[in-house]
């Protein structure tokens, strides 16, 4: 059937992969709630964008970032903090959220404070958003870009 788009047309090959990304970000929280509102509930949750449960670590990790953080950060942070990854950047993720910025140069350095948002993003290398996801479990998350 000449009608019938091969396996290795291009736009096949597109769509095939943004559906599998998709896939990929259902387990993403969907609505990012504040510290301040996380920390108010009996059993901090979210929903993810595959309509699962996500439930953040409240006695170890959420208070330790209201031990950690000053109020009116509390306030302004929306959690997980969302690492994003783009194909053209192989070797690093981007944060978008200045409040999650400033939470991780709050977090004993986690990022240095001499680092600034360009162009509304700041790169991280991937082995120290790794490091810093496994320090600081449920409140990060890695969503996947084209």
């Amino acid at each position: 059937m000449p009608d019938r788009p091969s396996a290795g047309d291009e736009s096949t090959l597109l769509r095939w992969m943004r559906l599998e990304i998709g896939r990929i970000n259902d387990g993403i929280v969907s609505e990012r709630k504040r510290l301040s509102r996380l920390l108010a509930e009996e059993h901090p949750s979210s929903v993810t964008k595959g309509g699962d449960r996500y439930d953040f670590d409240r006695g170890g990790v959420l208070l330790h970032l209201e031990r950690t953080l000053p109020g009116e950060l509390q306030r302004r942070l929306r959690l997980p903090i969302l690492f994003y990854f783009d194909s053209t950047v192989p070797d690093s993720f981007f944060l978008g959220d200045e409040a999650a910025v400033q939470a991780l140069q709050h977090l004993g350095g986690e990022i240095s404070t001499l680092r600034r948002m360009q162009g509304g993003r700041l790169w991280i290398a991937k082995p120290l958003v790794y490091a810093v996801m496994n320090r600081y479990p449920t409140v990060m998350q890695v969503v996947m870009g084209g």
